[in-house]
């Protein structure tokens, strides 16, 4: 039975990756803090930008495959503290590699360019225009070099609805209208969204294939922000008059955002003879999920 170390294991995409893969492989789940629920032989508490603890956890597992789902994801977070942003996107990166011959899996991000012209392709340039999408596009070069088989998966707007998280579009749009709340919400952002499932039915079929080098994925089709609300509302029956369309000029954020993005998926659907669920069906199977 192979051996999959996951970092960053608790957060949304982590644990959909926890739930797909558990039945066939021998997974070690770390993540700097582990929720006390679920506490098992099978998780620890680990800071991958600590050099020698990552080290000796290797040492001790001996993983076949790595999937570093890890970052400092906080896009303004990362503008503030740039710092903070290379140990955890890069050199933490570094760290998981350094020595390591087996299978890396690397969760990149559509960051990496400039949201001028998208939806993007793996030949298109990247041109990261904030330290979070810089700092990635320096983890993806860096891993080239490397002794690993390495596959990168980028991915966007990636969504789910878990209780260890509040990263999800999807889940702040659902908990914010569910509790009567008005929100703001960009109508100048474009993406085809991801659902954390799909993406970690992608991840197994990469590990079964083998799969090696860099791979776009996303949802069904590119849509802007607030198409995406919109969406959202319909499938769970909430009330869409709490939601009003801005710019995201209007957000005055510290980093900026590529705008027009999305990911161009021919790639891996030839890779892996997948077809991306529409948006509305994965939406639906989250709220069949969610019911009692």
């Amino acid at each position: 039975m192979k051996r999959i170390l996951i970092t960053g294991a608790f957060g949304q995409l982590g644990e959909a990756c926890i739930k797909q893969l558990s039945h066939r492989f021998n997974i070690l789940a770390v993540d700097l803090f582990v929720p006390d629920d679920r506490k098992s032989d099978h998780t620890l508490a680990l800071d991958i930008s600590d050099r020698i603890a990552v080290a000796q956890v290797k040492n001790k597992f001996r993983p076949d495959v790595i999937l570093n789902l890890a970052a400092m994801t906080n896009v303004d977070g990362c503008e503030r503290n740039p710092e903070g942003a290379q140990s955890a996107n890069v050199d933490a990166v570094q760290y998981l590699a350094d020595g390591f011959k087996g299978h890396f899996i690397q969760i990149s991000t559509d960051y990496i360019f400039d949201g001028n012209n998208g939806p993007y392709s793996e030949t298109d340039i990247p041109n990261p225009i904030s330290v979070y999408g810089q700092t990635k596009w320096e983890a993806d070069q860096y891993l080239e070099s490397t002794e690993c088989m390495v596959t990168t998966f980028r991915p966007n707007v990636v969504y789910g609805y878990t209780k260890y998280t509040k990263a999800s579009f999807v889940k702040w749009v659902v908990d914010s209208l569910t509790a009567k709340k008005t929100i703001n919400i960009v109508d100048d952002q474009w993406n085809n969204p991801t659902w954390t499932e799909e993406l970690a039915n992608v991840i197994e079929r990469g590990i079964d294939k083998k799969l090696k080098g860099v791979f776009h994925y996303g949802g069904d089709r590119v849509m802007n922000r607030f198409e995406f609300a919109q969406i959202i509302t319909d499938i769970f029956e909430l009330d869409s008059s709490r939601i009003n369309a801005i710019k995201t000029a209007e957000l005055n954020q510290d980093a900026p955002r590529p705008l027009k993005s999305g990911m161009k998926t021919d790639k891996i659907e030839k890779a892996l003879g997948i077809r991306p669920k529409t948006v509305e069906t994965c939406l639906q199977e989250i709220r069949n999920q969610l019911a009692p």
